[in-house]
Parts: structure tokens; sequence; C-alpha cells
């Protein structure tokens, strides 16, 4: 490596030409990068007192891979976008200035031919800069003064434009940046590929201006090292239509969140959002060294195209289309590792259209109904992993019923009864999905889908605390209860497009003024033309028929008996129960103890349930987060989190991660008189805390 401190303009004066290798992410600075410079820029420029101004590194490889007897071109490792921002900056100025010199060596003829453009060449040799795909032809374009591409870079024309703003708005102080931009100082980094690992300095690198994202480090680490051929084939098959299916402007966030989940489908591990790189570069290593680059890189842009589909929109079979755009209103990320696989499957005929259809509609009906009955989402992205596991592919969509069905707790699946029941009580009104959920119940069943998008929520009985006496009235003498309990459920809300005409007349004036309810063409006001009172049993009446509805828009699998039977574990051991335990006999001192701790413990969450085995008594939530072993005197706890984690201020607890015990857990801990629970429960809610968070639920 040798490394120099030089001028910039001096540095793109004296280099042929600077190669963005096909590797690097794309042009990505926003005009807040581009204001910060141009204003450092003008500062000095304006300052007699300032000698310099040092923006950051340029770092290209030199030599050894890239044979720079055949071409000439410096292949930039790091600097393109201060590179690129400058050059549009050097053309702007240069279209402001054109004949005249204010400074001298700044001319529009001679900025572009010392640091745009190599007058004497032909082709691409002609320019100092040459981008990757996404950006070349639209800075190429700017050099040479033509239209925009018909696919032009939007970052590249949007700086340009902002740069030409800028400039034309200096008049007369034009000199100051002429000077500004011949203060700038790099540090020229020139590696020798035989010597220097690009790709480690690569990443250690911290360069002024936008963080490198996951996207950007994933796609280096897997092309940066290959021949120029087969780094080109690679890009041009696969990452380039990746890049063009996520989108411009939203490739790296895309990318960072579908790379996350594919992660998770072939790992069953869920990366930090910010360690990604790190996971893919564990997972990779094994798989390149098995089947080879190529086959990582098809299998990356097969699986890429499953998510476009699902999470973006790009679907093209109708029925799939509608349910994914259902599932992104929910807002269920957490559920597409499974969707992946499912997709997959579907992809290479393993899983047929209606089943998939079916599977994907199950997803949805199972975060649905979650939602509405209040069940925490914690760990629900584990559900999702563990989900993916359990598929059986010579029963397919079975497989899947089964597991959903035999979910218990905090990861049941709502029955129709309890659905139903939450769904009529709730506040639907400010329930974060409350297009959807209406969209969903009017366009049920329909081949005529009506755009809810078109109307407004009504609430049948008015929002206004401040009733009219006719309201008043029509609800009856305990019309402030009435309205306080039932204004956002189910049963008083609509659609309509006649929410301004509506206003808080009386119901009977909603229901037969023209447009009224009488005449609404939507299934979600079916029977309002025949109520002739709207009060709390007219309220609750037509919350019952929409909740029956409910039930068939979101359905819970079945399964007859017999099947599902199949799918649950039998215990070779049998069950046990606390009779199983004679330490634990009626009456005595240790059962009223333990009662007393099983009794907070259970108190800890509703998703807290207990299992009795043969050695020890265990309390769950996603797993068991504190084990009982009853013994004479006393009951032994064992607490499941590292023993490091803990907060113990009294000391009690000892590390028994080297040590054989029966219950899970690395902490002991002895509980033996009743006065001890309260300390010893702060141990044990720890460790269910720590649990219960340790999921990402619905982002």
């Amino acid at each position: 490596m040798k490394a120099t401190e030089a001028r910039l303009l001096e540095f793109m004066k004296r280099a042929p030409q600077f190669t963005i290798p096909i590797y690097q992410r794309t042009y990505s600075w926003t005009k807040t990068e581009c204001k910060q410079l141009f204003d450092d820029i003008l500062r000095v420029g304006r300052s007699d007192e300032i000698s310099a101004h040092f923006i950051g590194s340029i770092v290209y490889i030199q030599e050894g891979l890239y044979q720079v007897t055949e071409s000439p071109s410096l292949l930039v490792i790091d600097g393109q976008q201060r590179l690129t921002t400058v050059s549009l900056l050097l053309e702007a100025l240069a279209r402001h200035l054109g004949d005249t010199e204010p400074v001298k060596g700044f001319s529009a003829r001679k900025i572009r031919n010392y640091y745009l453009l190599n007058p004497e060449e032909d082709g691409e040799q002609a320019f100092k800069l040459i981008l990757t795909q996404t950006d070349k032809d639209t800075l190429l374009a700017v050099m040479q003064q033509k239209p925009w591409p018909v696919d032009y870079s939007i970052r590249v024309k949007t700086n340009f434009e902002y740069f030409m703003e800028l400039v034309g708005e200096l008049g007369s102080d034009l000199p100051a940046l002429c000077k500004g931009l011949g203060k700038l100082i790099i540090v020229d980094i020139a590696l020798n590929r035989d010597q220097d690992n690009p790709q480690l300095i690569f990443e250690s690198m911290n360069s002024t201006g936008r963080e490198l994202s996951q996207a950007d480090l994933i796609r280096n680490f897997v092309l940066m090292g290959l021949e120029p051929k087969h780094q080109t084939k690679l890009y041009q098959d696969h990452w380039r239509p990746m890049e063009i299916a996520f989108g411009q402007e939203a490739y790296a966030a895309h990318f960072d969140s579908f790379m996350r989940r594919y992660l998770t489908m072939k790992t069953g591990t869920i990366p930090n959002v910010g360690k990604v790189y790190d996971a893919f570069k564990e997972y990779a290593r094994p798989q390149i060294a098995s089947s080879g680059v190529d086959a990582l890189v098809a299998d990356l842009h097969a699986h890429a195209r499953y998510y476009c589909a699902m999470a973006l929109g790009k679907e093209t079979d109708k029925e799939l289309a509608e349910a994914f755009h259902d599932l992104r209103e929910l807002r269920v990320d957490v559920a597409y590792p499974f969707l992946l696989q499912l997709y997959h499957d579907y992809d290479h005929g393993l899983l047929s259209h209606d089943d998939f259809l079916q599977a994907v509609r199950l997803v949805e009906s199972y975060v649905f109904r979650r939602a509405v009955c209040g069940i925490p989402t914690n760990s629900l992205d584990k559900t999702f992993v563990n989900l993916t596991r359990s598929i059986k592919q010579d029963r397919y969509l079975e497989s899947i019923m089964a597991y959903f069905l035999l979910q218990r707790s905090y990861r049941r699946f709502p029955a129709d009864d309890e659905f139903k029941r939450a769904l009529k009580e709730r506040d639907l009104y400010n329930f974060r999905n409350r297009t959807y959920w209406l969209r969903r119940l009017e366009n049920f069943g329909r081949k005529e889908r009506v755009n809810v998008a078109e109307y407004t929520i009504e609430h049948i009985m008015p929002q206004n605390e401040n009733l009219s006496q006719a309201w008043r009235q029509e609800l009856g003498p305990d019309w402030q209860r009435v309205h306080q309990t039932w204004l956002h459920t189910l049963g008083n809300l609509t659609l309509t497009g006649y929410n301004s005409e509506y206003s808080d007349r009386p119901f009977a004036q909603k229901r037969d003024m023209p447009g009224g309810f009488r005449e609404s063409p939507l299934r979600l006001n079916e029977g309002l033309g025949s109520v002739q009172r709207w009060d709390e049993a007219a309220i609750r009446e037509r919350a019952e028929k929409l909740a029956a509805k409910a039930v068939l828009v979101w359905r819970r699998p079945a399964l007859e008996p017999d099947v599902l039977n199949a799918y649950i574990a039998k215990s070779a051991q049998g069950s046990y129960t606390i009779a199983d335990h004679p330490q634990l006999a009626a009456g005595g001192p240790v059962r009223q103890l333990f009662e007393a701790f099983r009794k907070e413990v259970l108190a800890l969450d509703p998703c807290v349930t207990e299992e009795v085995l043969k050695l020890y008594i265990a309390y769950k939530a996603e797993t068991n987060f504190v084990d009982v072993v009853p013994q004479a005197k006393r009951l032994r706890l064992f607490i499941n989190m590292p023993f490091h984690e803990l907060d113990d201020p009294k000391g009690i607890c000892r590390d028994v991660s080297n040590v054989g015990r029966w219950g899970n857990g690395d902490v002991e801990v002895a509980l033996t008189s009743l006065d001890e629970i309260p300390y010893v429960m702060g141990l044990v809610r720890q460790a269910f805390e720590k649990q219960m968070g340790g999921g990402e639920g619905e982002d």
C-alpha cells in the first residue's frame, strides 16, 4: 500500500481514468451530503487563512489482478461518492463559467479537459470517471450535455440539478467556489492486489460520507475477489437484476431486510439488524466452499425474486398478489422466512398453487386474530422459524395447519369464540389496520371488488361527545355508557361516501336521506335500511352478524381429531402430576411454600404455563424460564439465564453452568421460606422478561 497526500484536482488531472468496479454500490449521496461539501468548499474558498480542506481518501487498485497495461483505469475501492459528487459540481461550474476564467485554470474548457474528460480519447476512454451500470449512462449524459437517459440514475440527476441551482445562486461569488475546489485535499492510497487485501481494507474504512449498507458489504464480499470476467457474468446475470427488482432508491433498505429473512430461513437463527453482513459471511463461506459462488448467488437471486413478489408487490398471479397485499397491510415481516420457504417449494412444484394460497391466508388469519385478541407478539419471529422446521413436504398444508392448531398459550391460534368476542368489543377505529379489516369484510366473496380508498369510515352513532337530544333519546336513558362503550366498536363502524352529509344527523335521517344507508351498495351496510332504532341492542346485533362473517374471512384451520393427534408427540414416560413428587405432600411445609411460589409465577403473565415432569416442575413462556426441584426442606430453583446477566444484589445465587443438575438454567437459588419469595421472584422475573423481550414481534 502506498499513501500520499494530494490535492484532489491534481489527482483527477493526473489519473487517466477512474472506474468503479461492478461490485461497488451505486452512487448514493443525497442533497444533505452535497450541501455539506458545497458549504465546506465555499468556506475555505472565501478564506485566505485556510490553505486546505481534507475530504477523505481515494483508495484504488493499482496493479495485480487488474492489468494496468491492458486498461489504464484505476479501480476505485473507496472514494466513488466524493469523485462523483465533485465531478457533478465541476460540470455545473463549467456550465455557469462559459468562456470566462475568474480564477486561473477555471474555465469551462479547462475544467472539462483537465478533470472530466480525456479529449484525445474515444469511446468510454474519453471520460475521467466511469460509474457502475445503474449510474454510468446518466453521468456520461451530464458530461456530454445530452438529454437524460430514459432509465436515468435518480441520485446523479437530482444532485447535478441541485448543484446547478446552488452554483447559479452564487452570482459574482464564483471565484470563491473555484478557489475552494483547488484547496481540496485527499489521501491517495494505491493498493497492490498481490500484497494488500482490498476486502479487509474496504470493510475497515470509515470515510466521510454515507455509511456502507449491509447490501454494499455483501455484494463486495461475493464479487470482489473474482476474476473480472467472472465478476461481470455474476453481476449481469444475477446481481444487476436484483438491484433493478428492489429499485434504485430503496435497494439498500429492501436488500438488507430480504437478506435478514433469507438467512433466518437458511440457518434458523435471526441475525441482529446491524450484523446481517457478519451472519452472511458465516453462512456463505461453507456454501461457497461446497457448491461454489455461482450457486450461492443464483440461490440469492431466486429468493430475492420471491421476496420482491411478496414484500414489494411484484407478484403476477392475481390471487397470490391479493393475499400478499393483505399481509403487507398487516406488516408481518417476521413471517417472510417461512413464506420464502413456501414460495421456493411452490416454485419448484413441491407445493400446489391452491395450498400455497391457503397457507398464506392462514398466516394472515393467525396474525390478525391474535392482534384482535390482544395476544403479545413477543417471539412471533421464533414461531415462524419453528413453523418452517415443522413442514412435512409429503403432507405440506396439513402439517402447517397442525402446527398452528397445536400452539398454546400466547402462541395460540385464537378459536372462533375468542376471536368473535374480542372483535365485537375491541376499539377497532383506533386499530392500526382499520382500513384493512373493513376492506376485507366488504370484499369477502366479491368478484367485483370495492375500492375502499374511495370511502371514509363512518360512526353510525356519532363521535361527538355532546350528542344531540335526538341521539340521546335514540340511545336511551343510559346513553352516556352506551356511547362510551360502543362508539369505536365493530357494530357502530361502517363505510360511506357521504360522511360530510351524514354529519351528526339522527339515525333515521342517515338511513333515509338520498345516498343514505337504505340506498348503500356496500355489503357492510346491508340490513341498516330496515333498522328502526340505533341503540345498544342494534349495535350488538350488527356486531354479531359481522363477527359471524369475520370467522369466515379469517378462518381457523380445521383437522380431524385423529389427524391432529398424529402430530402430538407422545411422552414415553406418560404424564406426571404434583402427587408424583412426595416432597410436595399435601399439608406439608414445602407444599405450602411451593403453592405460594407457584401462584406468583403463574401470575407473571397469562402466557406462563406449568409442566410437571418426573424430576422437576417447569414454568414456561417461550421455553422454560424457571424449574423447581422439590426437596425435603426447600425448593431448589434453576433460573434459565446466564449467571453473569442476573442482577442479584444479595448474592444468594450460584453459577451451575458447569455442574450436573436436573433442571434447566445456569443459575441455582434455594427457596426455604415464604418471606424469601418477593426477592426470589425478582430474580425469576428477570429470566421471564429476558425471554419475552427476545423476539422482534411484528416489524
